[in-house]
């Protein structure tokens, strides 16, 4: 039986990420779906809409198999380090053939000469992005303009094929498992509707456009095209519970006060802050009242939006270039169960048997890992997972619900 690894974040799951699952499993009628999801914080530097669970609970009604959640310190990376904490967490469950993806274009044979040149980088290519990041362009411009110079005659469709999140992410996929020789057959599948940043609503939105609408209070009918059904649902139990919609700016204060408390030094040591990046944010931070201020002070031509984002969720958990080094170097160390259907429950015990590395399906689980593995990299990978939770769990709407320790108490989703 073909077991088909996905990488997502579900923010939240939406009729474009059906169509992917739907695709996926007319490969083969017996497939599993294995989802390897982002946790309470993403790749772009925000907070999910909804918790992990929820999530994970979506994408089990709608077809996955098995969820398993990619720790903190890799779903908050920029893409080529999200791509390879994700793969190598794939093939840490030693039981996925194939890796899937989508893509706004969909040619393999072009992604991946893309690929192979990011993986080998030839001596004329990275001068090529060293001469343009000395121009003051932020890295994924300079990236794609000096691959456009050095491709040629194909530049104009290059500049196409950059612009797409979805390519990119592709193209790193195909990066790691070319570098990594994993054992995975990858599946590219063209995506179906909306660009991710485009905010109308249609059948096939963005995830962006929901969740403006989410945010805006427009009211989950405005959705209902959008969405699939269950998830619908699960957005109206969670919003009625007052555990969402959860929002960057919720953490406007708590960030501001780590920025202005921090010294100069420790904001060098965070993760991704160089070149004077200190002196910016500091500036920024006292000169900002909300958060919306704060990225408009400290964003640049050089220092994109989400490269922002992301650092400041390093600084607010003061995520060192140490911290970083450790957690790249060993990879993934467990594989946190989040939820699985009958037949995940399945592909689970053969990951049992198969994997070398721990597998957490309660919460005592955890704990336990934790508790008798002090001062090494598996607890510090688990303290940041753990820590991640409770500060989500204090942006939700609801008071009452803002308890710590979820990780530790919440059992996975059964479907």
């Amino acid at each position: 039986m073909a077991i088909l690894g996905i990488v997502a974040e579900y923010n939240p799951f939406h009729n474009g990420h059906l169509h992917l699952i739907e695709k996926a499993k007319q490969l083969d009628s017996s497939a599993a779906v294995l989802c390897v999801m982002s946790g309470n914080f993403l790749q772009r530097g925000e907070p999910a809409i909804c918790n992990k669970w929820v999530r994970a609970e979506m994408a089990l009604k709608c077809g996955a198999d098995l969820v398993i959640e990619l720790p903190f310190c890799f779903s908050v990376r920029s893409a080529y380090f999200f791509a390879q904490g994700a793969l190598k967490l794939l093939q840490q469950t030693a039981v996925v053939t194939h890796l899937v993806f989508g893509a706004e274009y969909d040619n393999m044979q072009v992604l991946s000469s893309i690929a192979d040149l990011f993986a080998d980088e030839p001596l004329t290519y990275s001068r090529l992005v060293k001469k343009n990041l000395a121009t003051g362009k932020s890295f994924p411009l300079a990236r794609s303009l000096a691959l456009r110079q050095y491709m040629g005659k194909h530049s104009a469709e290059l500049q196409n094929i950059l612009t797409g999140s979805n390519n990119i992410l592709a193209i790193e996929y195909l990066r790691v498992i070319k570098e990594e020789d994993l054992p995975f057959t990858p599946v590219l599948i063209k995506r179906k509707g909306s660009s991710y940043h485009d905010t109308e609503l249609s059948p096939y939105a963005s995830a962006t456009a929901i969740r403006q609408s989410l945010l805006a209070s427009h009211g989950l009918n405005e959705l209902s095209k959008s969405l699939p059904p269950d998830s619908l649902n699960l957005l109206e139990r969670e919003i009625s519970a007052g555990r969402c919609p959860v929002s960057l700016d919720e953490l406007d204060r708590t960030v501001l006060f780590k920025l202005r408390t921090m010294s100069l030094q420790d904001l060098n040591n965070i993760y991704e802050i160089s070149e004077g990046l200190e002196f910016r944010f500091k500036k920024a931070a006292n000169y900002s009242g909300t958060m919306e201020q704060l990225l408009k002070n400290v964003k640049s031509k050089r220092y994109s939006l989400t490269r922002i984002k992301r650092t400041l969720m390093y600084v607010l958990f003061a995520l060192t270039n140490q911290q970083v080094k450790r957690f790249d170097q060993h990879g993934p160390l467990y594989l946190h169960i989040l939820g699985f259907s009958s037949k995940g429950q399945k592909i689970l015990q053969e990951m049992k048997n198969n994997s070398q590395i721990p597998i957490f399906s309660r919460g005592k689980d955890i704990k336990k890992a934790r508790d008798k593995n002090p001062d090494t990299v598996l607890q510090e990978m688990i303290d940041l997972d753990v820590l991640a939770t409770d500060i989500y769990t204090l942006l939700y709407p609801n008071p009452s619900q803002r308890q710590a320790g979820k990780d530790f108490t919440t059992p996975p989703v059964r479907i």
